[in-house]
């Protein structure tokens, strides 16, 4: 029996030697132990430069790491991210990770373990800005082919392809972001460039972004659940074709950051030119809650409650500017908006007609839809002119004509056929607790608010998707009862103090 096993283990010699020299690279690194160098000193993601690129799939494992420099997840590389994964923007490096078209990323968190994309800065030293963000770039169309994306990365995005799959993110939070790699030139705290429909992306938070929270530039890819907090610019900023669908919103501002540019909930652009090259912008918003800066502004007069947990100017260039209004539709946009309420803003609505575009006619004509939304505690209810504060006619957003009453933006707000409604109060729509301060906020509506028991609500065309839930309440929640707020368990309202 000895004989025989000797024999036998001289016969399996050269398999295994073969098997052996099959198995390592050229570097003579084992195949299971080869990770693209994507991970360095245990949780390190990056090298600190800004062409670090992943080019195979990996699976990065439940664990917390550090991201270093621009991390590119390349064409035909899928990242996937496991759930309860948290990943720390470094500072110094301006790290930011970038999805390119046809790379995907596998970012599926649950309520209990989301996923969160933090600063590496320490709790009561976080700031806007701290780190890049989080792009996603795709395969669908948009109005200029390709585009170079916004913020600084070397990545195109645009194509043919609108049903294009570019991954998952799901319950995952992106905190912090937007460093101004130079002047006006930052990332978003999520950016998706030309993101086709085969996409999913649902329970998303961006809080203290210093730039704008959500920007999409082309693409048709759909969301549910998105939270806009405490961003520095505007929070759902839609242009170059963007055609996607969104259903449940949250926007909370904190009425001590807002940009230079003058900021926005709703910021719409068919493109920078305004011109109505196709395809036209035309997103459809349903259910969102604006919280605006005045609808909370008397939680912030105590500057040592607006200190608590650290002071938020950057103090990396950029500058504070003031709120201007929920909704912009500007530049030959036909952005659509149901079924929403938003409080305590300067300005309601601003359907603006500049760089000679005809946004107003397209109003008028019905491409353009705002029904069934409230307006309260407006300091004006529409402008039509940019950073103008007037609620004046102008039809080319610049000049007013001073014969008009008010602007076209008021009037076609008030107009009987979108069923929109106007109340002078805050208080008026019973929100349950609109302020972002307290332990556990909470922006449902009260028994007996004017947001519920509602009927109706989806009749017009553009809801006829299935996407659409078929509910009978305006906002994003259909009641303040824990059962219905949907941030719970996942979304995070206090990320400066909390510890990762």
């Amino acid at each position: 029996m000895k004989n025989l096993r000797k024999k036998l283990f001289l016969l399996m010699l050269p398999i295994t030697v073969s098997l052996l020299l099959v198995s390592c690279d050229k570097d003579d690194k084992p195949v299971e132990d080869k990770t693209d160098d994507v991970v360095f000193a245990g949780n390190q993601i990056g090298n600190g430069e800004q062409e670090f690129e992943i080019k195979t799939s990996y699976t990065l494992k439940k664990g917390t790491y550090v991201l270093k420099g621009w991390v590119y997840v390349t064409d035909g590389a899928t990242l996937t991210i496991e759930p309860g994964t948290v990943i720390k923007g470094d500072k110094e490096t301006k790290a930011a990770l970038i999805v390119e078209r046809g790379g995907r990323i596998m970012a599926e968190g649950t309520k209990a373990q989301p996923i969160v994309f933090t600063s590496n800065q320490a709790a009561g030293l976080r700031k806007p800005g701290d780190w890049g963000g989080v792009i996603v770039c795709g395969k669908a169309t948009n109005n200029k082919t390709e585009m170079i994306i916004e913020g600084g990365p070397r990545s195109s995005h645009g194509g043919t392809q609108d049903t294009d799959n570019s991954g998952i993110l799901s319950y995952v939070r992106i905190e912090f972001a937007g460093y101004p790699f130079k002047t006006d030139q930052e990332i978003n705290g999520l950016t998706l460039g030309s993101v086709g429909s085969g996409t999913r992306i649902d329970h998303i938070q961006v809080s203290y972004s210093n730039d704008d929270s959500f920007e999409w530039f082309g693409g048709t890819v759909d969301a549910k659940y998105l939270i806009a907090y405490h961003g520095w610019d505007d929070d759902f900023d839609t242009d170059n074709g963007f055609r996607g669908k969104i259903q449940y919103g949250l926007i909370v501002r904190n009425p001590r950051i807002a940009d230079k540019s003058s900021s926005n909930g709703l910021e719409s652009d068919n493109n920078a030119e305004g011109t109505t090259q196709l395809p036209l912008t035309k997103p459809v918003f349903s259910n969102i809650t604006f919280v605006g800066p005045a609808a909370q502004d008397n939680l912030f007069e105590n500057t040592t409650a607006y200190i608590t947990g650290g002071n938020y100017y950057p103090g990396n260039g950029s500058k504070l500017g003031q709120f201007q209004s929920a909704i912009q539709i500007r530049r030959s946009s036909n952005l659509n908006c149901y079924n929403s309420v938003a409080i305590g803003y300067p300005v309601g609505l601003l359907i603006c007609n500049d760089k000679g575009s005809l946004t107003q006619s397209s109003a008028t004509s019905g491409a353009i839809n705002l029904k069934n939304i409230v307006f309260a505690g407006m300091s004006i209810p529409g402008s039509d002119k940019d950073a103008s504060f007037k609620d004046s006619l102008s039809i080319n957003a610049s000049t007013f004509d001073k014969t008009a009453k008010e602007s076209f933006s008021s009037t076609f707000f008030k107009s009987s056929g979108n069923s929109n409604t106007l109340y002078s109060s805050n208080t008026d729509v019973k929100i349950s607790q609109p302020n972002s301060l307290l332990a556990s906020p909470n922006w449902g509506p009260l028994t007996g608010s004017p947001l519920t028991g509602k009927s109706n609500l989806f009749t017009n065309e553009n809801l006829s998707s299935s996407f659409f839930d078929k509910v009978t309440f305006i906002g994003a929640f259909r009641s303040d009862v824990s059962v219905d707020d949907w941030t719970a368990g996942w979304a995070n309202f206090n990320p400066q103090n909390t510890t990762y």
